[in-house]
């Protein structure tokens, strides 16, 4: 008999799970990835700038830097988010006092989504027409109002675009946090959906992260669009 024959039908849903720790569960899966991805655009989008403005075709080349930093964010990026988590513990207890719960995951689902924006912020700085940054740089605009009044707000659209982009890579991420003590939803797949093979609390939380996702897909996307000066 199957999983799912096993639960009658008229005690599907019917669960206490699912009244009274889900919704828990997905307000602590919401702080998670709208705390980290605050931060990320906070700290991702000078990276981004960073990254852009000095390499070889940037406003303000070298090589050096653009090098040393470019290894950092690789070496970010190729870390699989499970091995950074567990890695960086002592970070995460000296910052927040602890390594278990949503807030303590907030540290590692930062730490991993910061390099994966920057590096879609400088593809979007790419993207952003050469003429009219030669046609202010004529003009006598410096270096730091060629980025504040030219590259970001033409690069606007595309930044709205690689933040919707990362804030879906952060709950994917806050899935995978749940399984070892982060909270949300994955915990709640994992402890009851998985562990006391409760199908629907399972379907439920499958349901739930799917809505979200698609939420915020929706909502970039509108933004997006709006935002966009093509």
């Amino acid at each position: 008999m199957s999983a799912l024959t096993a639960i009658p039908a008229d005690q599907w849903f019917d669960n206490p799970v699912i009244r009274e720790i889900v919704p828990t569960a997905v307000l602590e899966t919401l702080g998670m990835t709208a705390v980290a991805g605050v931060i990320t655009a906070l700290l991702g989008i000078p990276l981004g700038v960073l990254l852009f403005t000095t390499s070889p075709d940037g406003t303000s080349p070298s090589p050096v830097t653009h090098r040393l930093v470019g290894a950092l964010v690789n070496l970010g990026r190729s870390l699989p988010f499970l091995i950074l988590m567990i890695a960086i513990i002592p970070v995460t207890r000296l910052i927040v006092g602890t390594s278990i719960g949503w807030q303590a995951a907030v540290v590692p689902l930062t730490v991993g989504a910061i390099p994966f924006y920057a590096r879609l912020v400088e593809t979007s700085l790419r993207e952003v027409p050469s003429g009219k940054v030669e046609a202010v740089t004529m003009m006598g605009a410096t270096r730091r109002e060629i980025t504040r009044k030219v590259l970001l707000p033409e690069a606007r659209s595309g930044l709205v675009a690689g933040l919707t982009t990362t804030l879906i890579a952060l709950i994917g991420y806050t899935a995978m946090a749940g399984a070892v003590g982060g909270g949300g939803l994955g915990a709640v797949a994992m402890s009851y959906g998985y562990n006391r093979f409760e199908t629907d609390v399972m379907v439920v939380c499958v349901a739930l992260l799917v809505v979200i996702v698609t939420a915020v897909q929706v909502i970039g996307d509108l933004v997006a669009r709006r935002l966009d000066r093509r």
